[in-house]
């Protein structure tokens, strides 16, 4: 299964597929030209959460709970983690080191492979 018959799935086993600033931030920092129409349609299409002045505050306390076990967190995806906790949403990732917490299981999104291997 790739990614898009994956969110297919999701989407007719009647799931809510949404997304925050941080996700919006990132999609347009790696997009390309060609793929703006579709992306916009796509991002449009999802439920947005706000980052709040408590998700941020969550974000920046979890942060410093794992530095202080010595892990090294980013900004973005402790944000993005403290939205999908703060609403107790599923966060798909195939980025596990990133969202090491325990509240919430992360939901792997399949590799998407282009070209031969």
């Amino acid at each position: 299964m790739d990614a898009g018959e994956f969110l297919d799935d999701l989407l007719a086993q009647r799931n809510l597929l949404a997304c925050c600033s941080i996700n919006v931030t990132e999609v347009y920092a790696g997009m390309r030209a060609h793929e703006t129409e579709v992306t916009e349609a796509l991002l449009r299409s999802l439920k947005f959460y706000e980052v709040t002045w408590d998700i941020a505050r969550k974000a920046g306390e979890r942060k410093n709970e794992w530095a202080k076990k010595g892990f090294t967190l980013f900004l973005p995806d402790v944000t993005i983690a403290a939205v999908a906790i703060t609403h107790g949403l599923s966060l798909i990732t195939d980025n596990k080191k990133d969202f090491p917490m325990p509240d919430f299981l992360p939901v792997p999104m399949p590799v998407v492979c282009i070209g031969g291997m």
